[in-house]
């Protein structure tokens, strides 16, 4: 599959697109997402992985949290 498939594949879902406008011009937790989209924490884990997968978002791990931002 083509990166652009993927990428617009990743943004069909409007969940997704939701967290992907949260995180483009700052940094969130995946808790925080899951407050404002009022997704569970395991579905927005999912969409994340399919966010950071398309490469959408990036992580960056401190401790225990993982921030999202856009890419």
């Amino acid at each position: 599959m083509v990166a652009d498939d993927i990428a617009l594949r990743a943004i069909a879902h409007p969940g997704r697109r939701r967290m992907l406008r949260l995180v483009w011009d700052a940094e969130r937790t995946s808790t925080d997402l899951a407050e404002r989209t009022g997704m569970s924490r395991p579905a927005t884990s999912q969409h994340l992985r399919v966010l950071r997968d398309a490469d959408l978002v990036e992580v960056r791990v401190d401790g225990n949290r993982r921030w999202y931002q856009a890419d």
